[in-house]
């Protein structure tokens, strides 16, 4: 079958306001599907530059970035002209705040345009949060531990992703660009559901529960075992010499090094590798 070359969103032209993680990840996300995108920053700049420079690079390597006081009449006149022939805008403010750039409903201007919002609370977006928030009441925090991954923000961004692509579609079929609002709380309940339904969490059958799915301290390090189906869990078995019990695996695994386990793995085609905590390695 022969691959297409050119990316879905390439001619869709993005207008991003938006700073800190979610909208930065939603936009790099565009862009990577091929959009063209425009990253309007403040004179103060974007908090993740300064926050995690190396991680802002790679978001906006592919964009281009302005820097606008679009509260001054001067920097809005050239927003609105680019404003003008995008197909999305994108933002990461309060309601109020947006409303008082005129852009709550940014139709009213640029007809053909639709408006991606990411807030934080679905109920009332004046609230203030961030990630750490929303994952606080949706079940996916361990205290006292902070989260590794910012769940809410990631999926946050791949929602308004999700919106964005829906906006271009609806727009197709109307002419007419359409506000939406995606909130990063409904991001971090989605994820919460895995908690809620028993699937994760302490004692859950993938939270420690079943042997064939956990982590386990080897000769150097640990490893993830994520022999969920039979067939993985009993070539383990058979692999490692084990009864099935997390004793067995423990044992099994202790004298032996990653290298040596993802090999074993490898070669055996069971789901098992290595801990890595440092991203560089």
């Amino acid at each position: 079958m022969e691959v297409p070359t050119t990316r879905p969103l390439t001619g869709i032209e993005v207008v991003s306001l938006a700073v800190n993680l979610p909208g930065p990840l939603a936009a790099a996300r565009l862009a990577e599907l091929g959009a063209t995108v425009t990253k309007v920053e403040p004179p103060a700049g974007d908090p993740l530059a300064a926050a995690a420079p190396d991680w802002y690079a790679e978001l906006v390597a592919s964009q281009r970035v302005v820097t606008l006081n679009v509260k001054g009449e001067g920097d809005r006149a050239e927003l609105d002209r680019l404003l003008a022939t995008a197909n999305l805008l994108l933002t990461s403010m309060r309601p109020t705040a947006l409303a008082r750039l005129g852009l709550a409903r940014p139709q009213e201007r640029f007809p053909r345009l639709s408006l991606i919002e990411i807030v934080g609370h679905e109920d009332d977006p004046e609230i203030p949060g961030h990630d750490l928030n929303y994952q606080a009441v949706h079940g996916t925090l361990t205290p006292p531990q902070l989260p590794t991954v910012p769940i809410a923000d990631v999926l946050g961004a791949e929602r308004a992703v999700a919106t964005a692509l829906a906006a271009l579609v609806a727009r197709s079929k109307t002419g007419a660009g359409q506000s939406y609002r995606v909130a990063l709380e409904r991001a971090a309940a989605w994820a919460g559901q895995a908690v809620r339904h028993r699937l994760t969490g302490v004692g859950a059958v993938l939270g420690g529960a079943f042997p064939g799915y956990g982590i386990y301290e080897c000769a150097d390090g640990f490893v993830a075992l994520g022999a969920i189906e039979p067939h993985f869990f009993t070539g383990a078995l058979a692999v490692f010499g084990v009864d099935g019990s997390h004793e067995g695996f423990a044992k099994a695994f202790a004298d032996r090094t990653i290298a040596e386990l993802e090999a074993i793995a490898a070669r055996e085609d069971l789901p098992l590798n290595g801990i890595r905590t440092d991203s560089g390695r």
